[in-house]
């Protein structure tokens, strides 16, 4: 004869059981952590960032204080900062700097042939999430130089990134050094954009990813 005990126990255990079965019933499979981004491949800085940067440098290269400049493509570059867990890097400051249309950069070294009116740098403070944004011209080849813009990221007094932006399909990229030094595609891309026409007018976009 079943013991009475044991007969009351039972509903109690079988109670217990799909309590603790529950959570795993309706809840599902856990989510998975998101894969850490490819951090943004670095370059040289080269020989030309400004020995001393200029009175104007916001935004806008297209514009050196009173001056206009309006030779070659002006376009727009955009992207967004973010760190490996694809999170906005707040406060990060991206700054960009690059010859003018005849090939010439703002620099000492470079004698004083560039372009007063073309601003040649510009730095600005990522927004909220990330994003930035500058008014540029396409870049151009030089001797020696594929197309190219160059680009640094700082983070308070940290430097996190120095590398280049190229033009996507520029035939002089399979012959610039710097180029064919990159590692696989995958890096060549992560640094190439397509300059493309749009509402705003010629635009590349570079998402940058960096290690804090």
């Amino acid at each position: 004869m079943p013991n009475p005990l044991q007969t009351a126990r039972y509903p109690r255990r079988a109670v217990t059981a799909a309590l603790v079965a529950w959570p795993t019933l309706w809840l599902g499979p856990r989510a998975q952590p998101a894969q850490p981004r490819r951090a943004t491949p670095s370059q040289t800085e080269g020989p030309f960032y400004p020995v001393a940067l200029p009175a104007d440098s916001d935004f806008d290269l297209l514009r050196n204080g009173s001056l206009s400049y309006s030779k070659g493509q002006a376009c727009w570059v955009e992207g967004a900062v973010t760190d490996l867990q694809g999170k906005p890097v707040a406060g990060a400051q991206v700054e960009i700097w690059q010859c003018d249309e005849a090939g010439h950069y703002h620099h000492p070294g470079d004698g004083s042939r560039a372009d007063k009116a073309f601003q040649g740098f510009g730095k600005v403070v990522v927004s909220a999430d990330g994003r930035y944004r500058f008014r540029t011209i396409r870049p151009v080849a030089y001797s020696g130089r594929t197309p190219h813009i160059h680009v640094k990221v700082r983070l308070g007094s940290r430097e996190l990134l120095t590398t280049q932006l190229y033009v996507q399909g520029d035939p002089h990229n399979a012959r610039d050094f710097l180029w064919r030094n990159l590692r696989d595609e995958a890096d060549r891309a992560a640094l190439t954009a397509a300059f493309t026409a749009s509402a705003d007018g010629l635009k590349a976009q570079f998402p940058i990813v960096v290690e804090i």
